[in-house]
């Protein structure tokens, strides 16, 4: 069976990464390595484990995603690179299954993703403790009920949980490093693939536990970098996206995205800005439609 390197992206959140580290200790098929893409000045301390464990250090101002993931997989040997964000503990099959459906089909593989709501892994934890309260997103279609299924779709691809041949990766000259910041770079990834004829696909399995941490959906906290990448897309391939993001900036009065125009901010959100579209603590997830819907409707009062 091929093997698999894993590779994170870290900033803060030291107890997530080891959290992701106990799930990459419990695995039925071990890691080759794990790689640390450390997205901060200082390196982070982490205990000794059955696999090697290596931090690289990607410098930036902003969150350089697409930079991160590319040096991680420059950085790995395995046959196989399966990325989970830093909030994602894997399940003890997690590894075996990517390496088993890498090997059936040649593409970009995605696994299940299941939400805990706050506390979850507080204290010890275990895998049954975690199924018993993790829920599947409302806004994100989840895997085949057995096997592979091919998404025609680029827009599908979820960079939190995905794994690809390192030899495939490369073939495609890996993510644009011009996106900086929150937004755009997975989907541009999934439109690289798409053009290079390279399926995109969901699997059963391989699954990940994403864990709590306060968000904001839509991302008004990263409403510059969100706007940026848009108009790079656009600028790139002819057209915007994160249109759904978009549309509620524009809704509430953030920007003005009048098409064959450059977006404009017409202000920065405000604490009724956030904390409409703040995370509550008893959500093990944000919701982009039904906050969409409330924004909607509180448009629709003001201007009645």
């Amino acid at each position: 069976m091929s093997t698999v390197s894993v590779v994170t992206l870290a900033k803060g959140r030291p107890a997530h990464l080891r959290n992701v580290l106990l799930g990459l200790e419990r695995q039925s098929q071990l890691p080759v390595e794990f790689i640390v893409a450390v997205m901060q000045d200082a390196p982070y301390d982490l205990p000794e484990t059955r696999f090697p464990v290596r931090q690289i250090l990607v410098p930036g101002r902003e969150l350089p995603l697409a930079a991160a993931r590319n040096q991680g997989v420059a950085a790995a040997s395995g046959d196989i690179v399966a990325f989970l964000d830093v909030d994602c503990i894997p399940a003890p099959d997690f590894v075996a299954d990517y390496a088993r459906a890498l090997d059936e089909l040649d593409g970009l593989m995605m696994g299940e993703v299941l939400h805990l709501p706050e506390r979850a892994t507080a204290g010890a934890w275990d895998y049954p403790d975690l199924d018993a309260v993790a829920e599947r997103h409302s806004d994100r279609r989840g895997p085949p009920a057995s096997g592979i299924e091919i998404c025609r779709d680029y827009r599908c691809f979820w960079s939190l949980n995905f794994a690809i041949r390192r030899a495939t990766f490369a073939a495609t000259g890996g993510f644009d490093e011009r996106y900086v910041g929150y937004g755009g770079e997975d989907t541009d990834f999934g439109k690289i693939l798409d053009t290079q004829g390279i399926p995109i696909a969901w699997t059963k399995g391989a699954r990940a536990y994403h864990q709590y941490h306060p968000h904001h959906m839509p991302p008004v906290h990263h409403l510059d970098s969100v706007v940026r990448n848009a108009e790079l897309f656009e600028a790139k391939w002819g057209y915007r996206t994160m249109g759904h993001w978009l549309y509620a900036f524009r809704v509430m009065g953030l920007i003005d995205d009048t098409p064959d125009r450059p977006i404009t901010i017409l202000r920065r959100p405000d604490a009724a800005d956030l904390a409409l579209t703040g995370q509550q603590s008893d959500q093990p997830y944000t919701n982009s439609a039904s906050v969409i819907r409330a924004i909607e409707a509180r448009e629709a009062a003001l201007s009645a």
